[in-house]
């Protein structure tokens, strides 16, 4: 198999342990240890680990193993705001440069997740969820534009991921994707913007109560093991 091919599948493997909470953060990712236990060279270990590093998951350290990166509050809200003036601008955009391909894609996601809402793994519904977001940003034909809204979008899987597990709500999922494809297929570039809104003014408030929830149960346990 091509090791390029190869990497994306064994960072796409580290990236779900990590957002499932399998790999903590701290937690040291042996390159050594984790090639052999899935059975390739360090190469595209080493490649993969590279991949997650970007996406912030991962945290690179000289003449030492990575971590499985902290989310920092402040630096994660920060990147929240961006994406959304990015999620905004590349729905506008999308009124104006989308074709019919782009739209019938959009709206495949969408009825894809209606229906399956429930059925898959929560993980995977979320992935299909962040295709939808990238396909918007695609469909606004402006590379510049899809190339950073897909740099802070993998800054944000984690987090992105830690708040939408508190959101599981089918109808109001759909409802607010179909609003958002709506307005971009009527070339409506107001009601594309306030849709997007709509969806996502709440990302950075959402992110940062999970993580102060999750940093006062670190806490808890450190008190109570006495550490």
């Amino acid at each position: 198999m091509n090791e390029e091919i190869l990497a994306e599948q064994i960072a796409n493997q580290l990236r779900r342990a990590i957002l499932r909470g399998e790999l903590t953060p701290g937690t040291s990712i042996k390159e050594r240890d984790n090639a052999a236990e899935m059975g390739v060279s360090r190469t595209p270990m080493r490649e993969a680990i590279r991949i997650l590093a970007k996406e912030s998951l991962v945290v690179l350290r000289p003449s030492r193993s990575p971590i499985v990166a902290e989310l920092d509050i402040k630096a994660v809200s920060d990147q929240a705001d961006v994406l959304i003036a990015l999620e905004k601008l590349s729905a506008e955009l999308a009124c104006k440069n989308a074709t019919e391909e782009d739209i019938e894609r959009l709206e495949k996601i969408v009825t894809y997740m209606s229906d399956h809402f429930y059925d898959i793994d929560p993980l995977d519904m979320f992935e299909m969820d962040m295709s939808f977001h990238t396909a918007i940003a695609e469909a606004s034909h402006n590379e510049a534009l899809a190339e950073t809204h897909r740099s802070y979008l993998q800054r944000l899987w984690h987090a992105r991921f830690l708040a939408a597990s508190q959101r599981r709500n089918r109808e109001r999922v759909v409802n607010e994707h179909t609003r958002i494809v709506e307005a971009i297929r009527g070339n409506d570039i107001n009601a594309a913007r306030a849709a997007i809104d709509n969806h996502l003014w709440h990302l950075g408030e959402d992110i940062r109560a999970i993580l102060l929830e999750r940093q006062a149960q670190d806490q808890g346990k450190k008190h109570s093991t006495g550490d």
